[in-house]
């Protein structure tokens, strides 16, 4: 089985399609931590990733930082895409999270398969539009939500049902595009009302069904 069909939307790629792929994409790994692209770097090839984690964050003129979306296997890289469409340099920051492989195709291959494969094209604007209402509601909790409320439930989401979430106060900030004092205020509000104990780099939560309810309001 190739690669290929790790991916539900090239399923109905015909047989030209598919070779021209097989041809001409590569495979590469790349060790957690390491910095894929980064903003005003070109980009050559789109990413599919076929295992692992990457991070996609933007940094802002003032230092902070907010992540935008995860790309997780099985997926295409939405900002690589959408420069490479718009024939622009990356803004923002890809990292692996955890070490990853991910398939390459070039950006020769990449513009010959939007402009005479409909299947394809339909790959990659159904990824592009996923990602674009993903945006939209980041936007929307980062401008709208209360933060208390935006941090308890990220708290339970980096849980995953257990009581240890493993992040700093600096990479919760990141999480929520705010910054770390406004964490760290949180935290400790949390701390005093017994929902949380706090130890360097790791919260363990001590109310489950008080963060759940703190999260629905």
């Amino acid at each position: 089985m190739s690669w290929i069909e790790q991916f539900p939307g090239l399923s109905s790629l015909g047989t030209s399609e598919r070779a021209l792929l097989m041809m001409h994409s590569s495979t590469m790994r790349v060790a957690k931590n390491t910095v894929i692209f980064g903003p005003g770097k070109t980009p050559d090839n789109l990413l599919l990733l076929l295992e692992g984690v990457v991070r996609v964050q933007q940094l802002t003129e003032n230092g902070r930082e907010i992540v935008l979306y995860r790309v997780r296997a099985g997926e295409s890289c939405f900002m690589t895409s959408a420069c490479m469409l718009a024939f622009e340099n990356y803004s923002a920051q890809g990292i692996a999270e955890t070490d990853a492989q991910a398939v390459a195709i070039p950006l020769k291959v990449f513009d010959q398969l939007v402009g005479e494969s409909a299947d394809f094209r339909h790959f990659v604007f159904t990824a592009y539009s996923t990602r674009i209402v993903e945006l939209f509601h980041v936007i929307e909790d980062v401008a709208f939500q209360r933060i208390d409320v935006r941090l308890a439930e990220k708290i339970i989401e980096l849980a995953q049902g257990d009581t240890l979430v493993h992040l700093t106060h600096q990479q919760l900030a990141a999480e929520l595009g705010t910054a770390r004092e406004v964490i760290s205020r949180q935290l400790s509000e949390f701390q005093r009302r017994d929902l949380i104990k706090q130890s360097r780099g790791v919260i363990e939560i001590l109310d489950f069904a008080g963060f759940e309810q703190l999260a629905s309001a």
